[in-house]
């Protein structure tokens, strides 16, 4: 069984449930190795799973969690299926791209940390958090479409019996 899927089997349950005892294991050494990356402001991200599992004190299975969770602040796309031991990972973090990421996805735990000091000021990160809030905001444009309008989809049929029906 490959390691991400080790992960995954022991993250989350059959119906896709967190596994609280796994994540409460799995959060506070996560949070360790984001204090130690801001603190030394060291972007890089270098060496085997193995190596990596070893460095921070984890089990590779977590390695492949925590390579997962940044996947979209780095420079380099892993293939979590194939993911091993001995696969070599070279990635260096966009911590402005980590930062948004925190925001979205409310892990205030992480996007609150102390070692962010070190590398953004508060104002730049209230501009950041600004700019990621707002990307999520859904601007509709033109006109709002009415029960009883032509449905925008051209079937013919009132909105409210084609893209409006409940």
């Amino acid at each position: 069984m490959a390691i991400y899927e080790k992960w995954v089997q022991g993250a989350y349950d059959n119906q896709g449930n967190v596994v609280k005892k796994m994540w409460d294991t799995y959060l506070p050494l996560e949070q360790k190795i984001y204090e130690n990356m801001l603190a030394a402001k060291d972007p890089v991200i270098s060496g085997t799973v193995a190596q990596l599992a070893e460095k921070h004190g984890m089990t590779a299975e977590f390695i492949a969690g925590f390579l997962d969770g940044i996947s979209g602040a780095i420079d380099i796309e892993i293939d979590m299926e194939t993911l091993a031991e001995d696969t070599q990972v070279d990635a260096k973090v966009d911590f402005e791209a980590l930062y948004k990421q925190m925001v979205e996805l409310k892990a205030d735990h992480l996007a609150n940390l102390p070692q962010w000091d070190n590398v953004y000021t508060p104002e730049e990160r209230q501009r950041m958090y600004k700019e990621q809030k707002a990307s999520g905001t859904v601007v509709r444009e033109g006109a709002k479409v009415g029960r009883n309008d032509p449905c925008p989809c051209d079937s013919g049929k009132k909105y409210k019996k084609c893209c409006g029906a409940a």
